[in-house]
């Protein structure tokens, strides 16, 4: 065969050959008692598929780590004994308990993981909440001050007996920053990865912004409607609402998750929360602390807080926004 028919054939068999097409890979699963949802740009179907396992993975081991609920996990240990004598944890349980800990502080307790020491008598599945003895009797467990970390030794100790604490208001906001981590690790430019109402984008979705809808939080929960519509690129997004664990009592109030650091009871004056910043951990924390301090003391604070900016909804449904967020005059 003539070297001139060979480089004929080679080409032909090259122009055969498929090319990877890039395209946006779609995945779910559920974690955290929460949907995950992943959306990211890649060109090969093979490590799309490996790199969303490993996101998902990453979920499984947080929640393995960090939820109260079973006997194993590394947070229920520390509820069963750090009433008692100070526990040693691990690197990672340690910075989101620091983390929580400064979102407090900043908040002046708005944010409260203690939250639990009451929260634990609230049953959502089955409409129950506690007497008002209960919460009379638990609610002065519940002060972030009460949780020492000492750094040099890597301990945790609760000052008082009846603390409990449930890390459900910054544990996923870490797990999707985790999340993002993997992606960018694997060579990821652009995706969008959220979990429940924690959302976090990485770059933009190919030189166009990512639409973000804030749902109106009085509608059924398959109804996509939104009270207003976000284009954003590389942000984190974390959104509270009274409207995902909640049930009316026989008083036609509405009892939902979020609780009073200070009361032990439902938080009020706000329907929805949604904090826009830099990492998923910091808005997660602060979505939750600015629904307990409302419209003026959370515009306030958010304000006062570099690279992070609010949507508020509040009980009469009417829509605040944070100076960033403001249209120009």
């Amino acid at each position: 065969m003539s070297i001139k028919l060979r480089v004929f054939i080679a080409l032909i068999l090259l122009i055969k050959l498929p090319v990877a097409q890039a395209q946006w890979f779609q995945f779910s699963s559920t974690a955290m008692t929460t949907k995950l949802d992943l959306k990211f740009w890649l060109d090969d179907e093979h490590k799309a598929n490996t790199i969303s396992q490993l996101v998902f993975e990453e979920f499984l081991r947080v929640e393995n780590i960090m939820t109260r609920y079973g006997d194993t996990s590394e947070l229920s240990m520390l509820n069963k004994l750090a009433g008692k004598k100070s526990i040693q944890v691990s690197d990672e349980l340690f910075g989101v308990l620091n983390k929580a800990l400064i979102v407090s502080e900043l908040s002046g307790g708005a944010f409260d993981i203690t939250f639990a020491s009451v929260g634990y008598l609230y049953d959502f599945r089955n409409l129950q909440q506690p007497k008002e003895s209960e919460v009379f009797k638990y609610v002065a467990a519940v002060d972030y001050r009460h949780v020492t970390l000492q750094k040099e030794n890597q301990t945790v100790r609760f000052k008082h007996k009846d603390v409990l604490i449930d890390l459900g208001g910054i544990a996923k906001g870490y797990a999707v920053d985790r999340g993002i981590e993997i992606l960018r690790d694997n060579g990821i430019e652009y995706a969008r990865l959220s979990a429940g109402g924690d959302m976090r984008l990485l770059g933009d979705k190919k030189g166009k912004p990512w639409i973000v809808g804030i749902k109106n939080p009085r509608v059924e929960k398959n109804n996509n409607e939104h009270v207003a519509v976000l284009p954003l690129s590389d942000i984190a997004i974390s959104t509270s609402g009274d409207y995902e664990r909640f049930f009316i009592n026989d008083k036609g109030k509405r009892v939902h998750h979020i609780l009073s650091p200070k009361t032990g009871y439902s938080a009020n004056g706000v329907q929805s929360v949604t904090i826009l910043g830099p990492d998923s951990v910091t808005s997660d924390g602060l979505s939750t602390a600015v629904f307990v301090l409302g419209v003026k003391k959370g515009i306030t604070l958010v304000e006062s807080l570099p690279g992070i900016d609010v949507v508020i909804i509040d009980a009469m449904h009417k829509v605040h926004f944070s100076e960033g967020l403001m249209p120009p005059q």
